[in-house]
This record gives structure tokens, sequence and C-alpha cells, in this order.
């Protein structure tokens, strides 16, 4: 079923969740009057953790796909379109990445202000994971934090100490990026992924990308025979050193063609976070972390360790 389809059938459903006292506008926003802060709903774990670290105890932040949910196969469920209807900002990340949104937008009423967290950003073509690259991120939490205080005029002034400081971070991690993988010969910076999802990642460090086991920004695509050998044959040409699996996605065919080219796979606890978080409560539960996290794991093992 197509999300416009399912988003219709759902919208029904998300009915069922709001209280009958609260199906006028007035009641609604009575409602929300009750939460504390600025009411905002973000799409992904990458946007809603920048939102929580620039809005800090201003906002109540709900977030709508959870950590290890694969965002390009997301399906909206009633409980997110009761959530929009709520909400007094959205912030998505963009890109296409959420293609579910503007009609979930439009099954929920919502009419107020949506924050686009790409703008700005040098987009490579079709791909939405922006964020991968630091600065992005700090583009990412520039606008937010320009949309939260149109959103909140009063608390403009925290919102901007709050970016401030969390773009402070991002530019820390740049830099750990950077001196990370200065510290690796240029021929061991190679990389091979379950799907082609670092490539702004794969610039930003002057990285060999040499392929992916999905062949497509897209997690549903599927290699084909062809394609699966042309890309084994490509690792064993490159010396690639390992295939890196991701969070998000089973590793079975990761492991199958690391089998056959005589490489390593790297998965399980040390799996990347190409699409998602790690949960929540962790170091790798927030972007900082993540992204720690994936550099550690990436250059350890090109390094042979």
């Amino acid at each position: 079923m197509s999300h416009r389809y399912r988003i219709l059938a759902l919208t029904a459903a998300a009915t069922a969740l709001i209280p009958l006292a609260a199906c006028g506008e007035a009641d609604a926003k009575a409602d929300a009057a009750g939460t504390t802060g600025l009411t905002v709903v973000a799409t992904t774990p990458e946007v809603a953790d920048f939102a929580r670290a620039v809005g800090g105890d201003h906002i109540t932040l709900t977030q709508l796909i959870k950590v290890g949910v694969d965002p390009h196969e997301y399906e909206p469920t009633p409980a997110d379109i009761k959530a929009i209807s709520d909400a007094e900002l959205v912030v998505e990340n963009g890109v296409g990445l959420e293609e579910w949104l503007a009609p979930t937008i439009s099954s929920a009423g919502f009419r107020g202000p949506v924050v686009d967290s790409s703008r700005g950003v040098a987009l490579r073509p079709d791909d939405p994971h922006i964020w991968h690259n630091p600065q992005n991120a700090r583009l990412m939490v520039g606008n937010i934090e320009k949309g939260l205080a149109a959103a909140d005029p009063a608390h403009a002034a925290d919102y901007a100490k709050n970016s401030a400081a969390y773009t402070a971070e991002i530019d820390e991690l740049d830099r750990e990026n950077q001196a990370a993988f200065d510290a690796l010969p240029a021929a061991d910076r190679k990389l091979v992924t379950d799907h082609d999802a670092f490539g702004y990642y794969v610039d930003r460090y002057r990285l060999q990308f040499v392929g992916s086991v999905i062949p497509s920004m897209d997690t549903s695509a599927e290699l084909s025979a062809q394609q699966l050998t042309d890309l084994v044959a490509k690792i064993e040409a490159t010396g690639v050193k390992a295939i890196f699996t991701e969070s998000s996605l089973p590793p079975k065919t990761a492991e199958a063609i690391a089998e056959q080219a005589g490489v390593r796979v790297i998965g399980g606890e040390d799996a990347l976070f190409g699409d998602s978080l790690g949960a929540p409560g962790t170091p790798e539960g927030s972007y900082l972390g993540a992204e720690r996290h994936n550099t550690q794991v990436i250059t350890a093992a090109l390094a042979g360790r």
C-alpha cells in the first residue's frame, strides 16, 4: 500500500486516540497548554537529538522514528498523526528522507511551521544522509535554532546559547574525526558498507568508497547476482580490509559477501549507525556519540586492529 493511501486509512484510526473533549480546536490547544514548553515533533533520531540539544527545557519533544527503525521504509502510525496534530512546530531532516511526512501533516490538519533542517546544505544527488558530515550538522542545528526562536521568541536567547555550545561540540567531533583519518595511510582509507549512507562522510574525510552491499541509498534495493560478483571482485582488487554492517539492517548478505571476498565483517556491537542512533541512554544514543563510534570502528578496522 502506498504511503498516501495508508496515511488516509490511518487518519480514521488516529481520531480514536483523541479524547472527545479535545475534538474542538480550543480544547486541543488547552491540552497542549498542559505540556511544558513549546510542543515540538521531530521526525528522525538525529534531528530529534539536535532539537533536544537546542531546545533544552523550553520544549516538549516527540520523536516519531524510533532508534533502529529504517527511515526509508517508515510507515506513520495513528499516534504520529495525533502528535503532529497537537504540535506547534515540526522538524524534518528533509532531502526527501521523509516522503510520508507531507501527507501525514495534511491528514493531521497541522497548519504550523515545518523546519526543513537541510536548508543551506550542499547536497549530493538524491542523498538524504546529510548529518554524516559534521559541517552539515552545524547547518541543521542552526536551522532548528531559527525555527525554535521564531516559534518561541521569548526564549530565543537561550536557543542561541544552546546552539552555540552544541555547535562547538560538533566542531570538536569534526576535528577528532579528521585527526583519526589523518593517522591512516591514504591507501587504507577504503570503505564498503551495507548501503550507500556515508557519502557525505566519505567526501568530508576523503575516503574511497568502494561499494555497498545494497547498491543504493534506499535500503529496499537488492544486489543482482552480477552486482554481487562485481562487488566481490572490487573488494579483492582494491585490498579492502572489511565490510561494515549497519545497526538498522540485517547483516546476512554482508556476511556472505565478506566470506566470498575473504575479508572481515564488522557488526554486532561494532555495527555502524548509518540511518539511526544507538539505544537511548547509551553514549551512541546521541548524534555525537554515534558519530564518534562510527569513526572509531572504521579507523580501527582499516588499521587492522
